[in-house]
């Protein structure tokens, strides 16, 4: 299974951070091989948290697949997860989790882990996924910072993917 691990401070709020990943919608605009991304069905949970269902295609240049997940927004705890439901993987399963800094900033927390069903789709496309998942992180965050500004400069920090 690989995995890929990142915590980068931004200069954004925790709740500003969450609201721009929880737009779901928006991410053929800027997430790297995401060609489209329809929402299937919403839904509030019991506990108030609201739950998406959405295919993604992600697509490099002849690769094209469609998966299918669903994803979890508890604005509550500033938690975003998502569990994979159908498509080319055996699993597939992300987080993320701001946390708010004291300079009104936040820390972004960015986990993925992911096998393909296929070991030959492994093979071929592994590598060009890690490096697309490696990416995630900084284009949510170059995303804020055109959405809201760059106010001054943060440090980051991160695990690349590797294989478990």
């Amino acid at each position: 299974m690989r995995t890929f691990a990142t915590r980068r401070k931004v200069p954004h709020s925790a709740a500003r951070m969450f609201d721009l990943v929880a737009d779901v919608e928006k991410y053929p605009q800027f997430v790297p091989l995401c060609e489209s991304l329809r929402v299937r069905s919403r839904s509030v949970a019991k506990d108030g948290r609201e739950v998406l269902v959405a295919d993604m295609t992600a697509a490099y240049k002849v690769f094209r697949e469609t998966f299918t997940s669903r994803v979890t927004l508890d604005r509550d705890r500033l938690e975003i997860s998502v569990a994979y439901l159908d498509g080319p993987f055996r699993h597939l399963e992300n987080r993320w989790r701001f946390v708010p800094v004291d300079d009104g900033g936040c820390e972004v927390d960015f986990h993925l882990e992911y096998e393909f069903r296929r070991r030959s789709l492994q093979l071929l496309m592994g590598a060009m996924f890690d490096a697309a998942f490696s990416r995630f992180a900084e284009a949510f965050e170059r995303r804020a910072d055109a959405i809201y500004g760059r106010s001054r400069p943060v440090a980051a920090r991160g695990r690349p993917a590797h294989s478990a």
